[in-house]
This record gives C-alpha cells, structure tokens and sequence, in this order.
C-alpha cells in the first residue's frame, strides 16, 4: 500500500512538471486539445479552428470566379471570328435593288395558262403589261395558232391585272441606268412580234426574251407559263436584281 500511494505521488509530480514544462514553452498540454474537442458540439468547427476555416470563403470566390467564366463564354474565339467572316460576306451576297422592276408572271387561262410581264416602278401603283397571244377573244385564232402563226397581240389580256389569277412571278429590279433599256426593248419586241404561234412564238417565249435581254438565265420555252416562270426563277437562283453587261 505504501508503495502504491509512493508510485502515485511519483506519476503526480511528473506529470506536474511536464504540465509546467509544456506552458513554460508556449505547448499545448496534451488533455487541453482532448477536453476542447469533446465540449464542441457535432459539425463546428473546435475554436481553435476557427483561423484555419478562415481561406473557405477565399476558395468560394475562386470557384465561383471560375463557373461565371464558364457560364458567359462572352467572347470566345470561334464566336467573335464568325460574325467578322459573315460581315465581310455579306456586301458580295446581296446587291441593292433598284427603283424599277420587270415581274415575270404567270396566271391561270381557259386553257394551260399564259405568260406575261409587268413593269414599271416600284413606288408607282401604275404598271405596263406586255405579253404575246393570239389577237382579238375568239377560240379560231388560237386554235389555228397550233398549226400555223397567226396575227397577234402583245399588251395587256383578260386577267392580267387581277391577283386572283396568278399562278406565279418572279420580280427583278433594275437600277435607273438599266430601266429605260430593258422598258424600250419591250417595247420594241411588242412591236416586232406580230404573230403567235403555240410553238415558236408563244407567251413563255416572249418573256424569255426579255429575261435574256436583262441577263437572266433561260429555261426551254416549251413548258406551261406557270411551271416556266417557276424554272426561271431556279436557274437564277432567285436573284432579285439584274445589271445589264452581267
């Protein structure tokens, strides 16, 4: 029992003086870091911590610096170059258009249709019509039109000017330099064109001349106004604009 109480006395003063030791250094004893550990509640951070902690919010700011980046890719190569390139395509892409116009029409008729113009300018209401058939109503000239060329007439013919009878057009604009030509060539084809024939001479014919005459790409004339008005509009890609001498 004696030496019992002795070793005790011993472990007691040893552990004294390395508690002294420990503070005389500036360490923290060993059962100090135990005791603060187990009075902290589950999930905080121990006080000691809490300086350790501190750099969280600066990691936070770094991430979400990073994702906002990520999520506006405001100026990204392939981005700033693409508008660059469709810019500088653009002007060879589209010409503009003129005050004036021919329109290629097609309307339906008591039989496969006809092909005719109009022309003017585009700020007017007025318009010039042009257009090759068989002269006066009646069913013999046409009929004789499919064997032989018969007197014709080249203005304006029953339904031409009512919307309600088209079929399809196809309008080009031409500039103020190119207009006074291209109206005088139809009119010198109006007058030079005497005859009809559902062959050789015929409406689709007649517009296809003035389409070449303004540079346009023709179709064969041997089709139905409305699928050759269609045709023209094709083999020229849908350009809207024609300059003579192109």
């Amino acid at each position: 029992m004696m030496l019992f109480t002795l070793q005790a006395k011993r472990r007691c003063l040893a552990v004294a003086l390395c508690a002294f030791s420990a503070m005389s250094l500036g360490i923290a004893p060993a059962f100090a870091v135990t005791d603060s550990a187990a009075t902290s509640a589950p999930g905080d951070a121990p006080a000691s911590a809490a300086p350790v902690a501190a750099p969280a919010p600066t990691t936070t700011a770094q991430s979400g610096t990073a994702q906002s980046a990520t999520a506006q890719p405001a100026k990204p190569r392939k981005k700033t170059d693409a508008p660059a390139t469709a810019s500088a395509s653009k002007p060879a892409a589209s010409q503009a258009r003129g005050p004036y116009y021919v329109d290629f029409r097609a309307r339906t008729a008591a039989s496969y249709g006809h092909a005719f113009l109009w022309y003017g300018k585009s700020s007017e209401r007025e318009v010039e019509v042009a257009g090759l058939h068989p002269a006066t109503d009646s069913p013999v000239p046409y009929m004789l039109g499919h064997m032989m060329p018969v007197p014709s007439e080249t203005g304006a013919s029953y339904g031409d000017l009512d919307e309600e009878y088209l079929l399809a057009n196809y309008r080009v604009y031409l500039s103020d330099e190119d207009a006074p030509k291209v109206f005088a060539y139809i009119q010198k084809l109006q007058k030079t064109t005497p005859f009809w024939n559902a062959t050789t001479t015929n409406c689709t014919w007649f517009i296809g001349q003035v389409a070449s005459f303004m540079g346009l790409k023709t179709p064969w004339h041997m089709m139905f106004p409305e699928d050759y008005v269609n045709e023209l509009k094709k083999v020229n890609g849908g350009r809207d604009v024609a300059t003579l001498g192109k």
